[in-house]
Formats: C-alpha cells, structure tokens, sequence
C-alpha cells in the first residue's frame, strides 16, 4: 500500500506521535531523554518549527509543533530521529530499528482543538500510571506553560498567550483547564486522526483543507459527498 502523503501546510499546527518499535523503550535513562530534547530544540531551530507542546514518554513522545515551511515537520522529524538513533546505537552497543515505522502526524484545526491537544498531550504521563501529578513529571511542556518555567523549547501559539493579557492569569487559566479530562469521544477522535493521519478539528476546517489540498481529509467510512476542489 502506498504512504500517504504528508501535510504540507506551513502555519497549521500539527499532532506528532512516534513510537518505540514494537512499542519498546526508546529512552533508557535521563541523558536520553535530555539528549532527545537537545535534538529537537536543534531541529526546530534549523527547520523554522514552533514547539508548542511536548511528552516524552518511556515508548513514544507526543510534540504539537508549527512548521513556517512546507515539510518542516518532516525535515524535523528526520534530523531528529537520525541523530537520536546514532547517539542510542552508540550509547548501548544496538543496532537495527529503533522506532517503529515512520511518525504519524494529523493537521489541528487550532481555533477549535489546539488547547485539547495540549491537554492530552501534556497529560500522559497521569493517564499512564507514571505520575501521581502533572508536575511531578520532568519530561513535558506542562511546567513552562502551566508555572512559567524556562523552556527554551517552547514557543506558545497565540490562542495559547490569549487566555489572558499577563502571565501569571494565563497560566492560572491554563491549569484550570487541566481539573476536566478530555472527553473519552474527543480522545478517540484524536486519536484517529492522528493514527489515520487525517485532520483533527470541526467540518468547516475539514472543508477548506480539503480544497486546499486537494484530497479528503476524513475517514472514508463516513460516507459524505466528495468535494469539488478548486471551485
């Protein structure tokens, strides 16, 4: 079966996962997960790729990321992988595959889902079983945008710096988000889209990536009328 193309929208937030192969450890120790970090500050600087939010678990890591140019996440994702893949083959005497297949990425419809993504993202580690709160885990975006830590890998979306005009009312709204999960129906539409590579977001957004792009953007199994592109 052929891959799908990628999206290649420059300004459109995108939900990045990739995991461990056969959902194996890809992080052994803090250096890796710092050097992991390391890697991806590095690439989105070289790939002009806004981080907006970011999990790095034991097995797979979650980014929301902005690239300024067409296929910036996948330039990104490439310089990432390569040097990550080196540095543990080097690090631990391996070989072979580290992560399983390529990543899969979805388009996010920001108006609608972008502080969703945050929230699901950022709150994996609660969901897994791997902390007790969000801020007793160290690998995530949560505490620069939840307390303000320094992370020079963080670069807020503006609906992000929109929830309030000062800092500290931004981030006490920010928290407050986090005392309601995400619903289990909007999860699992996240989920999909970003497993199928579709688009993540509302019928409207759909639409208009859909014309422009020129393909469809949702499950087939839904069954609604083909678009006219270019019209």
């Amino acid at each position: 079966m052929a891959r799908k193309p990628r999206f290649n929208l420059p300004g459109y937030p995108q939900h990045v996962t990739q995991r461990g192969n056969n959902r194996k450890p890809c992080f052994f120790s803090p250096r890796d997960f710092q050097y992991y970090l390391d890697c991806l500050g590095e690439a989105c600087i070289n790939r002009e790729c806004a981080l907006h939010a970011y999990v790095l678990m034991t097995n797979h890591v979650h980014l929301l990321i902005t690239p300024a140019k067409e296929q910036g996440v996948s330039l990104l994702m490439q310089d990432v992988g390569r040097k990550y893949v080196h540095y543990v083959n080097r690090s631990y005497g391996r070989s072979g595959t580290l992560w399983e297949g390529r990543f899969k990425a979805s388009l996010v419809d920001a108006d609608a889902y972008l502080l969703v993504c945050h929230r699901y993202i950022e709150s994996n580690p609660i969901r897994a079983g791997m902390a007790n709160s969000l801020s007793d885990y160290r690998w995530s975006s949560y505490h620069s945008n939840a307390y303000g830590k320094i992370d020079p890998l963080v670069r807020p979306h503006s609906l992000y710096l929109g929830l309030a005009d000062d800092g500290p009312a931004r981030r006490r709204i920010y928290r407050d988000m986090f005392s309601e999960a995400v619903k289990p129906s909007v999860m699992n539409e996240l989920r999909e889209a970003t497993s199928r590579e579709l688009v993540f977001g509302g019928d409207d957004f759909k639409d208009r990536v859909e014309r422009e792009i020129g393909r469809q953007v949702r499950p087939a199994s839904l069954g609604r009328p083909r678009v006219r592109w270019g019209k």
